[in-house]
């Protein structure tokens, strides 16, 4: 799964294939860092609403593109007020009335430090501004492209040191500004992200009307890189910007931004390609190698955590100046996450239905959603001590029954039997632990907390050396078997030590401690005794509804413990009882000890 979110991170990468969404979040990391501060070496010019009222009430023409004339105007007055560079976002490609063509001109040559712009560029980069290169080289201006192509989703972002041949504007406004080249490796051999020092208008702008009249204070534009060109939306050069939102920037204001962002030596970067490599890796690796160790729940608040604290880290960098990418390293971590829960969700549903099964063979069915509840994350029913009550049944007589039948007619008879005798036991709310043969281990009480254990231990016993012990031997006699079989049964409560044993391959729930090993005994005591059923003291005594027929048998010693233990029985279990019960229980209990 973290190759898999690797690889479909790296893919998308690669691809671009949610690049938009991506420069979106650029956008809104402009949004969160805010303004940097505002640029104190450029102004803006803007042709505005203003100036076409001004021109208007002066009945001077008004009609867009304005006689040159007025360019040149407005270009003498910042030559006057000291600008250091005056950069002109208009297109003069066209020739129009020569003498306003030569009053621009003029006005050209005089400032000096001018750069005039156009996206219509021949071949090496040549233009027909005012007449071509040539006649620019003369005035002592230089052409520049005035291209900043926008982002597949419109929204202008970045800009390029040259366009079909031509230095763009920004480049060379900086070149003449600082009288030094800019080489085309500061951009990387492609395009670099402008960093907009804040949402539009934020850069000083001067209306084109003010300083055509030369109501302007001069201070504005003394020593500073001033920008002309159309700020009016109804002039059509205003666009969507990675700091506009829902308005949209002058075409001006965002050369003016490029411009600053050179200036101020590229601050903002892309980060490499390997670093993002890395980060693709890493985040779509993580969710998978900690949910090893961790509880799904944990591992998801882990991968949702590391997702908020790399939104925080990729915030941070981009105050400080790098771009790292958002969207590819956490779709790697968003399907590494996913995709890990859900193998994980997978192989518990799995490993519960299998441990569903387990338990269904041990308990009730009713409760095994009750046993299920109880067990940890890694399905297992922790050890309890807890009192309880334990079964132990056996047939008598079994093992030379079994010696003249074939196996398979063996393993019929003991099937038959046990299917019985643990329809008995679960339908009283025993827990089957173990068979052994023909033999049976229950407990009563756990995993499960039952007040009234020893009283459903009684009547699974009862019901079994009764009812189920006569169908068991009206089946034996129906397929053909004289012999009809009696039981021993044992019962004894105490504290127990309850729960899951074994390996991921097999697990088993189990009962262990002292309890357990007299309950066996005194199911083996009963051997050669008139009883099927012996129950201990202590399971008389922690019956909630003790029966009428329950008659104590005798104190006797079991082996393993270092007092007698009183014996109780069910009155005329057997109508043959004889005095000699403990005599021949001692004797049985002999006979079970090793050689």
């Amino acid at each position: 799964m973290g190759v898999l979110a690797t690889g479909v991170g790296l893919l998308s990468y690669a691809t671009h294939l949610l690049r938009a969404t991506e420069q979106q979040t650029i956008d809104r990391r402009f949004s969160i860092r805010g303004p940097t501060g505002v640029p104190t070496d450029l102004a803006i010019v803007g042709i505005d609403a203003a100036t076409f009222d001004y021109l208007r009430s002066h009945h001077l023409p008004s009609q867009w593109p304005f006689p040159r004339r007025d360019e040149a105007q407005v270009i003498d007055n910042l030559h006057r007020a000291g600008a250091r560079v005056i950069a002109v976002d208009i297109q003069f490609t066209e020739p129009t009335d020569p003498t306003d063509d030569d009053a621009l001109a003029t006005a050209v040559q005089n400032a000096g430090h001018v750069v005039l712009v156009t996206d219509e560029v021949g071949p090496g980069g040549t233009t027909a501004i005012l007449g071509g290169n040539s006649v620019l080289q003369q005035l002592g201006a230089r052409p520049a492209n005035s291209a900043v192509i926008p982002d597949s989703d419109g929204v202008i972002r970045r800009f390029s040191f040259s366009a079909q041949g031509l230095q763009t504007l920004p480049v060379v406004v900086v070149e003449t500004a600082t009288g030094r080249p800019i080489s085309p490796s500061a951009f990387g051999g492609s395009s670099v992200p402008i960093d907009f020092s804040g949402p539009p208008g934020y850069i000083p702008t001067v209306s084109f009307s003010r300083v055509y009249s030369g109501q302007f204070n001069p201070a504005q534009f003394r020593n500073k890189i001033v920008f002309i060109g159309a700020t009016a939306p109804t002039l059509q050069d205003v666009h969507a910007t990675a700091v506009s939102g829902s308005q949209q920037e002058a075409g001006a204001e965002i050369q003016a931004n490029a411009t600053e962002t050179l200036l101020r030596g590229l601050p903002l970067r892309d980060a490499p390609g390997w670093l993002t490599v890395l980060l693709v890796a890493v985040l779509g690796l993580l969710p998978p190698l900690v949910s090893i160790r961790l509880h799904r729940l944990r591992a998801l608040a882990l991968a949702v955590g590391t997702g908020v604290l790399y939104l925080i880290v990729c915030q941070l960098a981009f105050n400080a100046g790098r771009i790292l990418d958002v969207v590819d390293p956490l779709l790697a971590l968003a399907i590494g996450t996913v995709g890990t829960l859900a193998v994980l969700y997978l192989s518990e549903t799995v490993e519960r239905e299998r441990t569903r099964a387990l338990f269904a063979r041990f308990v009730p069915g009713g409760v095994v959603d009750q046993v299920l509840a109880r067990t940890d994350e890694n399905l297992r029913l922790g050890a309890v001590e807890r009192d309880c009550t334990v079964l132990f049944s056996d047939l008598r007589g079994f093992t030379s029954f079994s010696e003249s039948l074939s196996s398979e007619r063996v393993l019929a008879v003991v099937n038959v039997n046990l299917e019985e005798m643990t329809e008995a036991i679960l339908a009283a709310g025993g827990t089957l632990i173990a068979y052994a043969g023909d033999g049976i281990m229950a407990l009563f009480g756990a995993p499960l907390e039952q007040p009234d254990h020893a009283d459903r231990a009684l009547a699974a016993a009862r019901e079994m050396i009764g009812r189920r012990l006569d169908r068991f031997n009206a089946w034996l006699r129906d397929h053909g078997h004289d012999t009809g079989f009696r039981m021993g049964v044992g019962l004894h409560s105490g504290t127990v030590m309850a729960g899951n044993v074994g390996s991921n391959e097999r697990l088993e729930y189990t009962a262990i401690g002292d309890t357990v090993n007299t309950a066996s005994r005194l199911e083996g005591m009963t051997k050669g005794t008139p009883h099927m059923l012996f129950l201990s003291s202590a399971t008389r005594d922690r019956l909630i509804e003790p029966p009428d027929d329950l008659a104590f048998v005798e104190e006797l010693e079991v082996r393993g413990r270092a007092n007698k233990i009183g014996v109780w029985s069910l009155a005329g279990d057997d109508p043959r009882a004889a005095s000699d019960t403990a005599a021949t229980a001692m004797a049985a209990e002999r006979a079970e000890e090793p050689s």
